[in-house]
């Protein structure tokens, strides 16, 4: 007589059913396992959306239309990015410059730096290529406005015998260029923690097709032209 599979007599005897190979059972009244958390990446720098993005979008907007005779809200010039750059010229010499210009950086905008390098070597400069010189940032989004809106009504306030920026630093293209002689005019750099005082330049790049499109566009939203 043939013998029933183990399978079928354990079932018969009132045993366990096996169970398959290769997965994990839970327990009896225990908790199932927890799913693997997924890690994905912040989509804004906090729960607070940017005062100066609210500003644009309800009050810019609207003045512009009606200023230029715009006919779609889509016509209006928009700020693309706002990119900071350092120079750090002694940064060739000696690597440890760098680390103090992009922790200013960092603390600045809420971005990390990167690194930029010589493109060509210059004799007369001492100048190799691929030797780094300084750092620069990127700004887009709610980190873009949230700069600008520091930048606009806390940094520049506290530049000495401040009279405005000047009006001369647009390209042409509907992009504006500042300087700005030292980190320090920001609140978040401690004057106890830089190693010397350090420059930079912020170029704001616009979707404006002329200057005077930009113009308008940034002294809406409270750029302190000089005049």
């Amino acid at each position: 007589m043939a013998k029933a599979p183990a399978s079928t007599a354990a079932q018969r005897s009132g045993g366990a059913k096996p169970q398959p190979q290769g997965k994990a059972q839970p327990r009896k009244g225990g908790a199932a396992p927890a799913a693997p958390e997924v890690k994905t990446r912040p989509k804004g720098t906090g729960q607070v959306p940017p005062r100066l993005r609210d500003r644009f979008r309800g009050t810019v907007i609207p003045a512009m239309m009606k200023e230029h005779s715009y006919t779609n809200p889509w016509q209006v010039p928009r700020v693309d990015k706002v990119v900071l750059n350092m120079g750090v010229g002694e940064g060739r010499e000696n690597a440890k410059v760098l680390d103090f210009a992009t922790a200013d950086l960092q603390s600045i905008t809420g971005q990390k730096p990167i690194i930029t390098r010589a493109k060509k070597s210059i004799a007369n400069f001492k100048l190799r290529e691929g030797v780094p010189i300084g750092a620069k940032v990127t700004l887009r989004g709610p980190r873009m406005y949230e700069f600008l809106d520091r930048l606009i009504n806390v940094a520049l306030p506290r530049v000495r015998d401040f009279k405005g920026v000047g009006p001369k630093g647009f390209d042409g293209r509907g992009n504006y260029a500042l300087g700005l002689r030292e980190q320090l005019i920001f609140p978040e750099i401690v004057y106890d923690k830089i190693d010397k005082v350090r420059g930079m330049d912020v170029n704001i790049v616009t979707t404006a097709r002329t200057d005077d499109e930009a113009r308008s566009l940034l002294m809406h939203l409270g750029m302190p032209f000089r005049e």
